[in-house]
């Protein structure tokens, strides 16, 4: 059962910041597995369990040894997280529902990551014509959940002032932040404040799931229609 996080979880994360060697982290290794990976994975069970009565749903807590996609001079990740989302080839495409924690405490919520193209249009064109879905949004941000994520070198035309700020978006986020002092994260209560979060935001992810499958049907339709219109080789032998 989730107690809360120890200080020394924090604390630890801060000098990984600066001593990003294995020489510094394997004596210290048990500390990790003790105050920040048991504790995360007990987070993420306790969160996940009202959700993954969900078809297709899943949880995937996060080890803090760094991938490919880190600088090679950076052995290990500057953050702990958990992620409670539909099954997928590509994460970064799909919509999570997330928390990570860092030396500077922890982010939790919705994103999106590197969403298609198609995904964003299908997100703006909802926009206009679901007033409901603005008011999904509007109704976290009154919750204290923050919009982000990556904005277009050139927005995209919006004839609405209400909603230019979503078409500046070229991903998405609506996260809750507490600072690494907040008493919150040492708190066995802490589960309840990201379900309650979760809850909300459920609408929201499912809605981009359903964008996702949507686009991914439509680029597969698009390629069958152009293999069937390439043109065939003869039925019958003949000479060229």
């Amino acid at each position: 059962m989730f107690k809360g996080f120890n200080r020394k979880a924090i604390e630890f994360m801060a000098e990984l910041n600066a001593h990003n060697d294995k020489e510094w982290f394997e004596p210290r290794k048990q500390i990790y597995l003790d105050e920040l990976y048991q504790p995360m994975k007990q987070l993420c069970d306790e969160t996940a369990k009202p959700f993954l009565k969900i078809d297709g749903m899943m949880c995937k807590t996060g080890r803090i040894y760094s991938d490919p996609n880190y600088p090679p001079y950076r052995k290990y990740r500057e953050n702990m997280w958990f992620i409670v989302k539909h099954e997928a080839w590509d994460w970064s495409k799909t919509p999570s529902l997330f928390f990570e924690l860092s030396a500077d405490g922890a982010v939790f919520g919705f994103k999106i990551t590197h969403p298609s193209a198609p995904v964003m249009e299908k997100f703006r064109r909802q926009l206009v014509s679901d007033e409901a879905l603005l008011k999904q949004i509007k109704s976290a941000e009154r919750m204290g959940m923050a919009l982000g994520g990556d904005d277009y070198k050139r927005p995209k035309p919006c004839d609405d002032s209400k909603l230019e700020r979503f078409f500046l978006k070229k991903s998405l986020k609506l996260t809750v932040t507490l600072s690494a002092d907040d008493e919150a994260l040492y708190s066995p209560e802490l589960p309840e404040m990201i379900i309650k979060a979760f809850k909300k935001l459920l609408p929201i992810n499912e809605l981009f799931e359903e964008f996702v499958r949507e686009a991914d049907a439509e680029k597969l339709a698009a390629k069958q229609a152009a293999l069937e219109e390439m043109p065939k080789a003869p039925s019958e032998d003949f000479m060229w």
